[in-house]
């Protein structure tokens, strides 16, 4: 992640930038009244994924970062739960739902592997510090 400069640059950004496009052509069609209940509430949503994803990015500390993760990962729920309306309301078939759905799991596996890499990379560099305190003494 050291060799990575911008938000842009992560995998999990862009596969969330490719969703909410996808999100926002599939609520083009849904009724009129829906444009302030489920068609807004559902692009707010998979917009906040990618938002979280590149606000965290640029936090001060991977603590930060890893909470804006999972402010994004909850998102990716929240999306499929409104597909699961869409669906049971007809706004969109069981093809449209599963396409989505998925593409919504993709995400949150990529926000789950970055969240434990960004862990793993806290723990080592925690490790490090204590034994650099330990051998200190000796020197």
């Amino acid at each position: 992640l050291s060799t990575i400069k911008a938000f842009e640059e992560l995998i999990v950004w862009q596969e969330s930038r490719k969703f909410v496009n996808n999100i926002y052509k599939l609520t083009k069609n849904f009724p009129r009244e829906e444009l302030y209940g489920l068609t807004s509430q559902v692009r707010r949503a998979a917009v906040s994924i990618m938002s979280n994803i590149a606000e965290g990015f640029d936090r001060r500390t991977t603590k930060e970062f890893i909470s804006f993760l999972i402010i994004a990962r909850a998102s990716v729920s929240e999306v499929q739960n409104d597909l699961y309306i869409s669906l049971d309301l007809n706004y969109i078939n069981k093809e449209k739902f599963q396409v989505n759905y998925d593409f919504a799991q993709k995400i949150a596996k990529l926000i789950n592997g970055l969240i434990t890499y960004l862990k793993s990379q806290t723990e080592i560099y925690t490790k490090t510090a204590k034994i650099n305190e330990q051998t200190q003494q000796y020197f």
